[in-house]
């Protein structure tokens, strides 16, 4: 008889977050898939764990994937875990969950701490709908044409960010969208949990010293049209920076108040300028 795969959340942070069943389960499976098995070693120390792991990450989890799989159909159960969270989400477990359908393993999730709803809840922003974009590209092509593709996203926009990358992205974010409100929400569940509700001009500003560490969520402001919008072209939008110009104001300036009024992205605006 075949085994199970048992999809287990583990805290973000605080180690109060596990779940009575979460423990349980981690107690009773045969063994433990676990994406850095240093990290895994700590919190089934802390409930008194003993179990042999598997560890399971990215570069290796073509191969220890089907080696999982394998043990399973002999009937053995495994957890699957990550560093913190839920695996499978944004994470290299996706592709042992695919895998296990192809076998026709039974998959069990028990639930635990997600950074995505959590900084969404506590994000002061609408969360009636929104979207899961992970980790931006550090390739620059991929990373433009990822964000391009959300300019006219209506819905609450979720991203992971490490620090070192967060003054980029908020650069990015500000060129590509214009001013929207973000909150950078760090540290979730542990000492130094920090929400900073603010927007994106406040945020570049402020936040693009490199001072904010930790693990990172960024929530972002959907698309809301602008009143009148669709009356502008692009060379509308162009005119109107031109006479800000004309008026005092500097390039990046004036395409940024060009591109609120009208809604076309400042990064264009700014082209048309420097090209004139």
């Amino acid at each position: 008889m075949n085994g199970i795969l048992y999809v287990v959340g583990t805290p973000i942070g605080n180690l109060g977050d596990m779940s009575p069943r979460a423990i349980d389960t981690l107690e009773n499976v045969d063994f433990i898939a676990a994406e850095d098995t240093r990290v895994t070693l700590k919190l089934l120390n802390k409930f008194n764990i003993k179990k042999p792991m598997i560890s399971y990450f990215e570069h290796n989890k073509k191969e220890h994937g089907n080696i999982i799989c394998q043990r399973i159909l002999q009937g053995e159960n495994c957890a699957i875990v990550t560093d913190a969270g839920m695996p499978c989400i944004s994470d290299p477990g996706e592709t042992l969950i695919k895998q296990c359908a192809e076998n026709n393993i039974i998959t069990i999730v028990i639930p635990g701490a997600s950074a995505v709803v959590s900084a969404l809840a506590i994000s002061g922003l609408d969360t009636k709908r929104f979207t899961f974009e992970g980790f931006l590209s550090v390739e620059k092509r991929e990373r433009r044409e990822h964000l391009n593709e959300l300019i006219k996203e209506k819905r609450t926009m979720v991203f992971y960010e490490a620090p070192h990358k967060l003054a980029s992205t908020l650069k990015d974010f500000y060129d590509t969208f214009g001013e929207r409100k973000i909150s950078i929400v760090r540290e979730i569940t542990k000492v130094h949990e920090e929400v900073i509700r603010t927007t994106l001009s406040k945020a570049v500003e402020n936040y693009s010293n490199g001072e904010l560490k930790g693990e990172i969520v960024l929530v972002l402001e959907g698309y809301t049209q602008v009143e009148n919008e669709e009356a502008y072209t692009i060379d509308d939008a162009y005119s109107i920076a031109l006479q800000c110009i004309k008026n005092g104001m500097s390039s990046s300036e004036s395409a940024k108040k060009a591109a609120q009024t009208t809604g076309f992205k400042k990064s264009d605006i700014y082209k048309m300028i420097v090209n004139q």
